[in-house]
């Protein structure tokens, strides 16, 4: 069983079931935490749907509450939603920004991330 992620009809990411819940779950939470929307619908097929700009949005607040921050928790409670978000937007057409000193550290795990995310 699958939960797939879609732009569209076009499908951005094909999550394991139990994979695709979390990540769901965990930006959710996240977008409440940001007090922004996820850009994340759960639709009839048991997957999310994505709206871009507000998804981008999203993405773009994760990395800024990364970048922000010193703090060590903060940036391993962030960083793989962070990652698998960026893949998720790019895979979408969208992009964002990444500032330093923390942006290559993103980019190393979005590419190792992307690898394992199937379409």
């Amino acid at each position: 069983m699958s939960y797939p992620f879609e732009l569209d009809g076009k499908t951005l990411w094909d999550a394991g079931y139990r994979t695709g819940q979390l990540y769901a779950s965990l930006a959710h939470g996240a977008a409440e935490f940001l007090e922004l929307p996820s850009g994340l619908t759960p639709n009839v097929q048991g997957g999310c749907d994505v709206d871009l700009e507000p998804f981008r949005v999203f993405v773009e607040g994760l990395h800024e509450l990364y970048a922000s921050t010193r703090n060590e928790v903060l940036h391993g409670l962030s960083h793989g939603l962070l990652a698998t978000s960026l893949v998720l937007l790019e895979r979408a057409g969208g992009t964002v920004a990444l500032t330093p000193p923390y942006a290559a550290d993103v980019l190393e795990e979005k590419a190792l991330l992307a690898r394992s995310m199937a379409a």
